[in-house]
């Protein structure tokens, strides 16, 4: 019963997370009446708590692996109490970002549950469940809708110090339905990184996060001053709008995990990074208020499938470091949160709009849908590599000039030949005599005609044993048609021949 409990649990624990890592932001109008920020800083207010958020998601990642999901919520709840409370209590534009740069650690909890969720669930299942989890996001919708409302009646000091309630709760919950028995993986963090950071996948997974999640963030902090000042709409307007945008990207992340569970993540990464390019040069061009609706469902759409989509990447490329990963990706996410809103800022108080800040988004997108691509190519071969060298069957392929330019170990298992003694040589390195030359050319008559052969053969091993094989070999072509190698399969069939003629 424990364990079916942990995918919901440890959603509201994201959920409440994400609802305190947003606290200064959504009531930002109500602090700058008892707090005086110059407009300059306000981004830098607002960006701050995400900078632990980002950076404290690699060690949160690790420790979920070492201690348990259980125990780094329960402290991380008990730990955030502290900068709530002192930002309830805040007077100075200092105050507000020590407590914001504290209040990173309701941001940081994400790494935990895609750390530990996929422990509790079938690979097949990992799309959707870490999709399910990541919906708890949606946490920063709560607190943009909710915490002005109470503010409005009982102020923003008391409206902070409702959240210690929260989290003092759930540390409860998580002491009493935690998944104690968590499966441990205690591995040093430094063997950890050693073991990822040279693997390219983990930098291009984490470029990709960065446009995803850091879209997300970036839109829920920009959208409701860029509609009013842009727009003339109301506050309230602008609210629910960006809040629809909110929750629009939050139900696309479990919807895109789901998919990618059952067709090709990376397929799928190839529509997320073409609707993201249109978008945002769509945006980019300061469009009507309709059209600029459809180009910001649009980005929340694609920020909500590909958040999902990368999560179920992750566990399939890093199994034994999950939690490693998952931390620095997830980290690269976050600080894709940080930096858009400065740069959105700094590009409209240089040429007074976001055009450029748009363009540079869509370039970054067309750059992303290229590596998608490589990626799949990559895998493409690495499947065909996986193919050739776990067959049962020997294969050898050569040039068009018959020089052996690569063999299987199945080869070398029925040859005797080693890959190093069989580089360079010809087919003939194993021929037994017994077939005449004319054998041969009808041989290579019947691949030019029909573009394949197959029959018995014998053949010689290296040890001088002479043995039947059936030979099928295949001429590989380019893509105008001219033969650039052959592929030549083979297996044993010399017992099987013996009882045939027996």
């Amino acid at each position: 019963m424990t364990r079916k409990l942990q995918l919901p649990l440890q959603t509201m624990n994201l959920v409440v997370g994400f609802m305190v890592w947003v606290i200064i932001s959504s009531l930002l109008p109500f602090i700058q009446e008892d707090v005086a920020i110059a407009p300059e800083r306000v981004a830098l207010v607002t960006a701050v708590p995400v900078i632990l958020g980002s950076i404290l998601r690699i060690p949160l990642g690790y420790f979920a692996n070492v201690y348990g999901a259980r125990i780094v919520f329960i402290i991380s709840f008990i730990l955030l109490m502290f900068p709530v409370f002192y930002i309830s209590e805040a007077s100075t534009f200092a105050d507000l970002l020590i407590g914001g740069l504290f209040l990173g650690v309701g941001g940081a909890i994400f790494s935990v549950g895609v750390t530990s969720l996929p422990k509790y669930y079938p690979k097949e299942k990992h799309g959707l469940v870490n999709g399910v989890y990541g919906a708890g996001n949606i946490g920063t919708a709560v607190t943009t809708f909710a915490a002005p409302v109470i503010a409005t009646s009982i102020g923003w000091q008391a409206t902070i110090k409702v959240y210690l309630v929260l989290l003092l709760t759930f540390a409860v919950l998580n002491i009493f339905i935690g998944d104690r028995n968590e499966k441990k993986v205690k591995q040093p963090i430094m063997q950890q990184i050693r073991a990822v950071y040279k693997n390219e996948k983990l930098w291009i997974f984490s470029l990709f996060y960065f446009i995803t999640f850091g879209s997300f963030v970036a839109f829920t902090v920009y959208l409701p001053n860029s509609l009013v000042t842009n727009f003339g709409l109301e506050e309230v307007d602008a609210g629910l709008r960006t809040a629809g945008f909110i929750v629009v990207a939050t139900l696309m992340r479990p919807a895109g995990g789901a998919v990618a569970d059952k067709f090709s993540p990376l397929k799928m990464l190839v529509g997320v990074f073409v609707v993201y390019t249109a978008a945002a040069i769509l945006l980019a061009f300061s469009p009507s208020l309709a059209l600029y609706t459809v180009g910001a469902i649009a980005i929340a759409v694609s920020a909500g499938v590909g958040n999902g989509v990368i999560f179920k990447l992750v566990p399939t490329y890093f199994h034994s470091q999950a939690g490693i990963a998952n931390g620095i990706i997830s980290m690269m996410g976050g600080l894709g949160g940080f930096f858009p809103p400065l740069i959105l800022t700094a590009v409209f108080a240089i040429t007074g709009h976001y055009a450029i800040g748009f363009m540079l988004l869509s370039q970054v997108s067309l750059a992303s849908l290229i590596l998608v691509m490589w990626l799949m190519y990559q895998d493409s071969l690495n499947n065909q590599i996986s193919i050739f060298h776990s067959s049962g069957q020997g294969m050898m392929v050569t040039d068009t000039k018959g020089k052996i330019v690569e063999v299987n170990p199945s080869f070398e298992k029925l040859t005797g030949y080693s890959r190093e003694e069989a580089l360079g040589n010809t087919p003939a390195l194993l021929k037994s005599g017994k077939q005449p030359k004319k054998f041969y050319d009808r041989m290579w008559e019947s691949i030019r005609r029909t573009g394949h052969w197959q029959g018995e053969i014998w053949n010689r091993r290296k040890s001088g044993e002479l043995y039947v094989e059936w030979l099928t070999i295949n001429p590989v072509t380019d893509e105008t048609g001219n033969v650039i190698k052959y592929v030549a399969t083979f297996s044993d069939i010399t017992e099987e021949k013996k009882e045939g003629e027996a």
